[in-house]
């Protein structure tokens, strides 16, 4: 591949003032100063003009936008993990390299479902919500009682950064990690987290307490967790998602709280977001968060490195670091 000077480089989103200094710096940079989602049709025109498109998992890179896109497209360097929002067989078909911005997430987002598998059992957000409106009457022997997680049964779907990262803090809280996953941890791995590995996930959810979903959203994983499945957990356990609201049926799983049938969930993600089903709301066992599980200025920042080094070197006629390859589809 030739070489690209300053590439025209179009990031559909809002990112960190010091990102932006610096892709301004090194690109033809354009930027989104509303930062609001732009329509389909900014999108193609965004795409037919272009040499890379930094687009987030709020824009919809779509085989009809891929297909209509200028020939000088040559690289979408998406800003985040997750590139479950881009066609990437379309990209590939039109020898289109797409990037992202993986590891540079994992504790952040493992921060945030150990916060949940906090909170939810220990009713935190209720506790807080009784605070604020003035209705707590001092302490009680029965006030707010939850349930600890010392010696509960952690299984985590999907051991990769992330669900690592999540069991290394579950251990500290004394939790026993179990894990489903497409393939098993060496042994060496599993020795150090202490994990028990279940090839068939319906046999882990029939004994564990906190389910983590820490997998990417596939085709294969959309309601991974569906009506069935959410009746093996039993009433007394929790659901943690910080992954993709897609992994989960929400429809099941708001029917599923409704009726008693699991002891709560910890949501950061929604199947349709931003738009949260109502129900959800209504739940006092749900603890419901705006997608922030990565929100942190230096896991931003390190997002925008990624992409700025992945632009960089494509630029420079090499493959970039973080191509994303077949696995991902």
């Amino acid at each position: 591949m030739a070489q690209i000077e300053r590439p025209r480089t179009i990031v559909t989103r809002r990112v960190p003032a010091a990102v932006e200094a610096r892709m301004a710096e090194l690109f033809d940079a354009e930027f989104n100063a509303s930062d609001e989602p732009w329509a389909p049709e900014r999108l193609h025109e965004a795409a037919a003009r272009a040499d890379v498109l930094v687009p987030t998992l709020t824009d919809e890179i779509d085989a009809d936008l891929i297909a209509a896109a200028g020939p000088r497209l040559r690289l979408i360097a998406n800003f985040g993990v997750g590139v479950d929002h881009i066609d990437l067989a379309a990209a590939r078909a039109k020898n289109i390299i797409v990037t992202n911005t993986p590891g540079v997430l994992t504790e952040d987002t493992a921060d945030m479902t150990m916060a949940l598998i906090l909170s939810v059992p220990r009713r935190l957000a209720e506790g807080e919500k009784l605070v604020r409106a003035g209705e707590w009457g001092g302490w009680s022997p029965t006030g707010m009682l939850g349930h600890r997680i010392n010696r509960k049964a952690l299984g985590i779907i999907g051991m990769g950064r992330i669900g690592q990262a999540v069991a290394r803090r579950a251990r500290g809280f004394g939790l026993s990690i179990h894990y489903h996953n497409r393939h098993r941890l060496p042994d060496a791995v599993e020795a150090e987290l202490g994990a028990t590995h279940w090839p068939d996930l319906d046999d882990m959810l029939t004994e564990i307490d906190i389910l983590s979903i820490n997998c990417p959203y596939t085709r294969e994983t959309r309601h991974l967790i569906d009506a069935r499945r959410l009746a093996l957990l039993g009433r007394e356990v929790y659901l943690i998602n910080t992954s993709r609201g897609e992994i989960v049926d929400e429809a099941a799983l708001v029917a599923t709280l409704e009726a008693g049938g699991i002891a709560g969930a910890g949501l950061d993600v929604y199947e349709d977001e931003p738009v949260i089903d109502p129900r959800l709301l209504a739940l006092d066992n749900v603890v419901l968060l705006p997608h922030m599980g990565s929100a942190t200025y230096e896991g931003r920042e390190a997002m925008g490195d990624k992409v700025i080094a992945n632009i960089r070197i494509w630029a420079d006629g090499h493959r970039p670091p973080d191509q994303v390859l077949e696995g991902w589809i």
